[in-house]
C-alpha cells in the first residue's frame, strides 16, 4: 500500500500538515507515517537528561496523536510513527527513499514549545533534496482540505510539464478542477508561443484523463506573486510547481521561484523535482 510521510515536530503547523495528509490518504487509499527527527546537539542543549528522555517524551506524544487521528483514517489505512536521530532533512529524505513513500507533507512555520522548532529551517532542504512530491503548508494557513481547485502554472522551461501527471492524479482522486495558468514573463513571441504549446499539451492530457480544467494566462513580473494572486482570486487549495533544484558546494538550494513559493505562499504548495518522478501510482 502507498504511504504518505509527514514531518512532525508537534507544532500546530505540523498537525495541520498531518490533517491534510490524512484527508489525502483517505482518497488515495494510503497509510500515513509520522516522523520526528531528534537533533543530537540541540537535544542535549535543551534536555539535560539526554536524548533518551527526549525519545520517551516524543513516543508519548506520538501515542496521543495515534489515539486522536487513527479514527479519522479509513478502516484499511494505518497511522504509524517513527523516531530518528540526525539531520532533519537527511533523515526524512532517507526514509522517503527507503520506503514506498509517494508523497511527503511538511509544515513550514510555527513553534512547538516542545523542542526548538525545526521544520521551518529545513523545509527548503527537504523539498530540494527529495526526489518525490512534497506538499508544504505554512503555519497559520487554514484552507479547505478537500482539494477543489489546483493551480498549475506553466513557464517556458521544458521541465514545467513534469508536474502534470502527479497534479492530474491529485485532481482525479478529489474530482478537483485544474487551472492551467500560462505565465508570460517575456514579450518575446517565441517564448510566448512555447508556453502556449506546453499549455496545449497539458490541456490535451487533462481532456484524455477526463479532468476538469480552466485555461488562463497572466503577464507576470514576479512569477510567485502572480501565481499566488491568481490562486487567491479563485480560492485554490493547492499550487503545483517544479523545484528548480540546484546543488551548490555548500547547500541544497531551491530555485528562486520555488523558494519564494514554499516560504511565502498562503496556499499549500506541491513541489515536484524536475529530473526524476520516482513515484508509482499503480501499486
Amino acid at each position: 500500500m502507498k504511504k504518505i510521510l509527514v514531518a512532525i515536530d508537534f507544532s500546530e503547523c505540523s498537525f495541520n500538515a498531518l490533517e491534510h495528509a490524512i484527508n489525502i490518504a483517505n482518497k488515495a487509499e494510503a497509510d500515513v507515517e509520522m516522523m520526528f527527527v531528534i537533533k543530537p546537539d540541540s537535544s542535549r542543549e535543551m534536555f539535560t537528561e539526554g536524548p533518551q528522555t527526549l525519545s520517551s517524551m516524543v513516543k508519548d506524544k506520538f501515542d496521543e496523536l495515534l489515539e486522536k487521528y487513527q479514527p479519522l483514517l479509513m478502516s484499511n489505512n494505518k497511522l504509524s510513527y517513527l523516531i530518528r536521530e540526525g539531520k532533519v532533512y537527511h533523515e526524512i529524505v532517507k526514509e522517503a527513499d527507503r520506503k514506498d513513500i509517494f508523497l511527503v507533507m511538511a509544515g513550514t512555520h510555527g513553534a512547538s514549545g516542545f523542542e526548538e522548532f525545526w521544520i521551518g529551517s529545513n523545509a527548503n532542504r527537504i523539498v530540494s533534496a527529495l526526489r518525490k512530491p512534497v506538499i508544504t503548508i505554512r503555519g497559520g494557513v487554514s484552507v479547505n482540505r478537500n482539494l477543489e481547485r489546483i493551480v498549475l502554472p506553466l513557464d517556458s522551461t521544458p521541465e514545467t510539464r513534469q508536474k502534470v501527471p502527479f497534479s492530474a492524479y491529485m485532481a482525479k482522486i478529489f474530482n478537483a478542477e485544474i487551472h492551467v495558468l500560462r505565465l508570460y514573463s517575456s514579450n518575446v513571441q517565441a517564448i510566448i508561443r512555447r508556453i502556449d504549446s506546453y499549455a496545449e499539451q497539458v490541456v490535451k492530457h487533462l481532456e484524455e484523463e477526463n479532468i476538469r480544467y480552466v485555461l488562463e494566462s497572466v503577464h507576470a513580473v514576479n512569477l510567485t506573486e502572480s501565481t499566488v494572486e491568481y490562486a487567491l482570486k479563485i480560492n485554490a487549495n493547492l499550487i503545483s510547481i517544479m523545484t528548480e533544484q540546484e546543488i551548490s558546494a555548500r547547500n541544497l538550494l531551491l530555485g528562486p521561484y520555488a523558494q519564494q513559493m514554499v516560504n511565502h505562499s498562503p496556499i499549500p504548495v506541491l513541489s515536484i523535482h524536475p529530473k526524476d518522478l520516482l513515484v508509482s501510482l499503480s501499486r
